[in-house]
């Protein structure tokens, strides 16, 4: 049987073309099957063999493919008409850099959101230590968005955290900051006025905070009655909040606990889920 990757004299096998010009000879059966680019040859025992025509042809397509024009715009091009009228070559060409232009342009803002991604990932706050201290007050540390990566970078609650970082400015952090502090100004009133954990009014509270805490990422009961423990019991939250009101650490704690068996969760039970 004849040798299907021998080359007549006459001209180049399929598989000596798919070498030389970097396609695969699937590509080539099918350009062969709609026209776009027949052998003009073929062996005895009926093997395709291509002439320095046809590769000529080919590497035409190769190239006007890579350039992202699809099959028939390039038969188009190459053939000189399209539906029986005249291609205008260089406006098929221009159009193609326009789209090229587009799709170029894009990459590079794929390119630029994913630097952010990753900085986020890394960083947490894409803010400069200036425009931290400006939208989140004196009081804020820098370093603790760095601890906060050492601590929780392998969870999925920091990363929901840098997905919402990488998508906000200053603008948008100084929303969430202003939303934070309007929630601990609703706190401590309700304190002052006598609000009973357990009441419609704190439930709505207890639930308020879980809607300004998706601002981070999203925080179920369970996790939210973990949260209040911390907040009593952690020097630093508990300064926070006790600077608002004497005892509102405590305070809060209670109506998250009292918000939580609300729904059937056990406060002493609850974990981090």
């Amino acid at each position: 049987m004849p040798d299907a990757t021998h080359a007549d004299a006459d001209g180049l096998t399929v598989g000596q073309v798919s070498t030389r010009l970097g396609v695969t000879v699937r590509a080539l059966h099918h350009w062969d099957e709609i026209g776009l680019a027949r052998p003009s040859s073929r062996t005895a025992a009926g093997y395709r063999l291509y002439t320095a025509g046809d590769l000529e042809r080919l590497h035409r397509i190769v190239v006007y493919r890579e350039l992202g024009l699809g099959l028939d715009r390039i038969r188009a091009v190459l053939d000189g008409s399209t539906e029986g009228s005249a291609v205008d070559v260089p406006g098929a060409l221009r159009a193609q850099r326009t789209q090229v232009a587009e799709r170029i342009d894009r990459l590079r803002q794929l390119s630029a959101g994913l630097d952010r991604m990753i900085d986020a990932h890394e960083r947490g706050l894409l803010l400069t230590v200036e425009q931290q201290a400006a939208i989140f007050g004196p009081r804020w540390n820098p370093d603790w968005s760095a601890e906060a990566r050492r601590r929780y970078g392998d969870t999925t609650q920091w990363l929901r955290y840098a997905e919402n970082s990488a998508s906000r400015g200053p603008a948008e952090w100084q929303a969430v900051a202003d939303a934070v502090a309007d929630f601990d100004r609703a706190l401590g009133d309700a304190m002052d006025t006598g609000v009973a954990p357990g009441s419609p009014e704190a439930n709505q509270l207890v639930e308020r905070h879980r809607e300004v805490f998706a601002s981070y990422f999203p925080l179920t009961r369970q996790m939210q009655v973990c949260l209040g423990r911390k907040y009593e019991a952690d020097p630093g939250f508990a300064a926070h909040y006790d600077g608002i009101r004497a005892g509102l650490a405590t305070w809060f704690r209670r109506i998250i606990d009292a918000g939580a068996r609300a729904h059937g969760i056990d406060p002493d039970t609850a974990t981090w889920q």
